[in-house]
């Protein structure tokens, strides 16, 4: 199903309340040294899609509009608190069109306001009236699986021997979780039965490995004034991606040759003899139809949406699987 204008509209009004409501957080003034990285990321420009898509499921269960706000913001600060300490265990420079935390100040700082990003989303979640103990066990659960899913990240760099299922399970924790959360929040704030909570927790997580594969290609083919981080970073690290992998198993002769020969110091020039590479061999192509795959086997799960509201997600989804950045 195409986007339509009318949904595009409401995306960018929700994503507005999302970001006076982050503004708006009440937080202390001192320690400075604490609160003004944490302002500092929380005024960043993300695309809070994690809390629209609990704000969106959530309405199509019935949830108040409250729950949904604490819970949305709850998610979302989850997510900033795994990007401030990803950036700095990745070596990235710029996030959302910015320095990232620990270039803007140090590592230490970004630590201790990642930590601090963290508590605040339990006590954001706490506030929910309807399932709060059950919405919170289940946030830490996939809180959980989600540095599963890092620490897996880390461990498989530079390792060849890491294959397409290994790198299936490492983005189901990483991102599939996260998102597969964010949509089972909105069923649990709704008082649903476990049947549905727990198929669009499948949803989620479809659409979090979809969500994955494709940031993976546009790590390589996207624009990085668009995106507004920095491009490549996984690449230099040795990290592997659907493209690396694929690349590999394609022919690994061939894909050691080309990586012994590039030029990893200039990063344009990197990302663009990689997507060349990709390009040629048709690993890029290959990407991209398990990317669409995933986002198949995430609408088929939508099933047990009413038909009334099923169409708003059916949107989010192709929002998702088609973005820019």
């Amino acid at each position: 199903m195409p986007v339509t204008d009318h949904f595009l509209v409401r995306i960018s009004v929700l994503h507005e309340e999302l970001n006076r409501a982050l503004a708006e957080l009440d937080l202390p003034e001192t320690p400075h040294y604490l609160y003004a990285p944490i302002r500092y990321v929380n005024t960043g420009q993300g695309k809070r899609l994690r809390p629209i898509l609990v704000r969106l499921t959530g309405e199509a269960c019935g949830a108040n509009v409250a729950d949904l706000l604490n819970a949305g913001l709850a998610v979302e600060l989850l997510h900033n608190f795994t990007l401030v300490h990803d950036d700095i265990m990745d070596g990235d420079n710029q996030r959302h069109g910015q320095p990232t935390v620990h270039k803007q100040w140090d590592e230490s700082t970004a630590i201790l306001a990642g930590d601090g990003l963290f508590a605040l989303s339990q006590l954001l979640l706490l506030k929910v009236c309807v399932n709060p103990l059950k919405a919170l066990r289940r946030f830490n659960e996939a809180t959980l699986a989600v540095c599963e899913g890092q620490g897996f990240d880390k461990e498989f760099e530079a390792d060849s021997a890491i294959t397409l299922d290994h790198y299936l399970i490492m983005i189901e924790k990483k991102t599939g979780n996260l998102i597969g959360l964010c949509a089972e929040l909105g069923a649990i704030l709704g008082d649903q039965p476990e049947a549905t909570i727990q198929a669009l927790f499948n949803y989620g997580l479809a659409l979090g490995k979809a969500f994955q594969i494709h940031d993976d290609v546009l790590e390589i083919t996207a624009d990085p004034e668009i995106m507004g981080k920095s491009l490549g970073s996984d690449i230099k690290a040795g990290k592997q991606t659907i493209l690396t992998i694929l690349a590999r198993e394609k022919d690994a002769g061939n894909w050691g040759q080309f990586c012994a020969s590039v030029d990893t110091s200039d990063e344009t020039n990197l990302c663009r003899a990689y997507r060349n590479y990709f390009e040629s061999t048709g690993v890029l192509n290959q990407a991209i139809a398990n990317a669409k795959q995933y986002g198949r086997q995430a609408l088929d799960l939508l099933e047990v949406i009413p038909s009334k509201s099923r169409s708003v997600l059916i949107e989010f989804t192709d929002l998702v699987l088609n973005r820019k950045k």
